[in-house]
């Protein structure tokens, strides 16, 4: 389980976090929506440790992120996996080569047994076949299963997705959220998932934490998101739902 507890934080004078709280529970699929420039990149980043909240918690299993020493820390950064906005894969890796990257540089592994887990992996997203292709030789879809593939190599605890549908046409955007899903469920992963699109939001979204101006409005599941009595949370789905329609024509 992770826990935000008044999470702040601000660039000069600007406040871009201004006292998050929330709870993101094993085996959930958790949403952050927001529309741009309302915090949910930086909340996902104070969450992970690439940025330094100046004002709260985050707590994995109860244990202090935030004030927790170097050793703690690369601790529960083993337990992490994440899934970035570009899949981030490296070119000059094949795609076998970049699932197995963390497992090269975070374990003591035999290359045999590194081997055997990023193929398991590569199998479970539905791409065994394509350990030995590049990344510049497989489709846009295929890049995210394969970033996918190696955020859970190292078998996290918790799996950030920052934008996994970003780019994507819908059919393909369909069937990542379900793989994300599937692995939240399967191995009862804390799963966040930063996005704006509106087909999470309804298909995947356990739990969604609704952000406007550094402030959570709201919270709840997908069933309760177009009830609420939220302005702000209803204009942001409308136009959403505008967005999409207009992409289907």
């Amino acid at each position: 389980m992770i826990e935000i507890k008044n999470i702040r934080k601000a660039f000069g004078d600007r406040e871009i976090l201004a006292g998050v709280s929330g709870t993101f529970k094993p085996g959930d699929t958790s949403l952050i929506i927001g529309g741009s420039g309302t915090g949910k990149s930086v909340l996902l980043k104070c969450m992970i440790g690439l940025i330094k909240p100046d004002e709260g918690e985050v707590l994995y299993d109860g244990r202090n992120f935030v004030k927790a020493d170097k050793e703690l820390q690369t601790e529960i950064r083993r337990e992490m996996g994440v899934l970035f906005q570009g899949s981030a894969l490296f070119d000059s890796k094949t795609v076998l080569e970049n699932v197995r990257f963390p497992l090269d540089m975070l374990t003591d592994m035999s290359m045999a047994e590194k081997i055997e887990r990023a193929e398991f992996c590569l199998q479970r997203v539905g791409l065994g076949e394509a350990g030995d292709r590049m990344p510049s030789e497989i489709s846009g879809g295929m890049k995210k299963r394969v970033g996918i593939a190696r955020a859970i190599v190292m078998n996290p605890k918790y799996l950030f997705c920052d934008e996994p549908n970003s780019g994507l046409d819908p059919l393909t955007s369909i069937k990542i959220d379900q793989l994300i899903s599937e692995i939240t469920d399967e191995f009862q992963i804390t799963t966040v998932v930063i996005t704006h699109d509106m087909n999470s939001m309804l298909e995947i979204g356990e739990k969604i934490m609704f952000l406007y101006q550094g402030q959570k409005l709201w919270e709840g599941d997908n069933s309760k998101l177009t009830h609420s009595n939220i302005p702000e949370l209803n204009e942001f789905i409308y136009a959403n739902k505008l967005l999409r329609e207009t992409e289907h024509q």
